[in-house]
């Protein structure tokens, strides 16, 4: 596999969303996140409609595709700064 396959392949391992079918609004609406669930593996986020602010979707985080986002942004989580 060429390497821009790969590097295309990846911007879409972790993406969120902008607009979601809407049942109540019978549309594609804009939509919010709502974190839902923190767990030690893994976050949960809720998609809220922003016309009727019905929930719409979710969306799981694993604490591995967290990381590997941050790497890829240069950001670090400050509580790993505390680490040795």
């Amino acid at each position: 596999m060429a390497w821009m396959d790969i590097m295309s392949q990846k911007q879409f391992e972790n993406f969120t969303a902008s607009s979601l079918y809407c049942d109540k609004c019978k549309a594609a609406m804009p939509v919010r996140e709502r974190l839902l669930l923190v767990l030690p593996d893994k976050e949960i986020f809720d998609y809220l409609c922003t016309g009727c602010a019905a929930s719409v979707g979710q969306r799981e985080v694993t604490a591995g595709d967290k990381i590997m986002a941050q790497a890829a942004h240069g950001r670090r989580d400050p509580a790993l700064s505390l680490l040795p």
